[in-house]
């Protein structure tokens, strides 16, 4: 992201938890809510509209649910916005489908407003991944397990493993720099060839690609 504001669509069924959020977001700098949608469908349109950079998709909602919002907002954009579930549930499998659709992460409706406001300037730099214990429960709990390693799996240089490993800590590219005493630029290419090896949209996608493949272990 650059410095302009990171714009943001809400999408809930629920006027009081989008009104909590928009107050909650538009007194931090650099944050601004430019649409909010009550439906899974209306979602999408909205999203189509205003393209964003963020979405918060509640997970459960009329017309279509969040899951299905979310497959239809990336697979219908170019350069989609980031999307972040928002839940009542930690431990959910609509969650972790919302996740394996390509969701960036996602949210309880009971975080803190220091942790949604992290939560969406993390997301929107793509930097890091939200919540890597909490991931790694989910795909234990309701992750497909695979009978064999798919072949992205060898194809991986040794670099690329251990980056696809300190992703899954949730470490930024920074931090993972320092870890493996490399340039920021190394291991961004690194990151790069991860995703583009496990057909992974972004981070999330890709760990967890990693724990079904039986790569990461659970």
């Amino acid at each position: 992201m650059n410095d302009a504001a990171v714009r943001i669509v809400l999408a809930d069924d629920e006027r009081m938890v989008r009104t909590a959020l928009r107050v909650i977001l538009e007194a931090e700098p650099g944050l601004t809510v430019v649409g909010e949608a009550t439906t899974g469908a209306e979602a999408v349109s909205v999203v189509r509209e205003l393209r964003p950079d963020v979405v918060l998709m509640d997970v459960r909602m009329p017309e279509i649910d969040g899951i299905r919002a979310t497959e239809r907002i990336l697979a219908s954009l170019p350069d989609p916005p980031r999307i972040v579930v928002v839940t009542t549930f930690e431990n959910d499998s609509y969650v972790y489908e919302a996740l394996r659709a390509g969701a960036a992460g996602f949210l309880l409706k009971r975080a803190a407003p220091e942790e949604l406001v992290q939560a969406v300037r993390l997301v929107a730099r793509s930097d890091s991944l939200l919540f890597p214990s909490a991931v790694r429960a989910l795909a234990s709990e309701y992750g497909a397990r695979r009978a064999a390693p798919p072949p992205w799996v060898a194809r991986l240089t040794g670099r690329e493993a251990d980056v696809l490993r300190l992703m899954a800590t949730g470490l930024t590219n920074a931090e993972m720099a320092g870890r493996m005493r490399v340039g920021a630029a190394t291991v961004k290419s690194h990151v790069a060839a991860v995703l583009a090896k496990t057909g992974a949209r972004d981070r999330t996608q890709a760990v967890i690609a990693a724990y079904e493949s039986g790569f990461l272990g659970r």
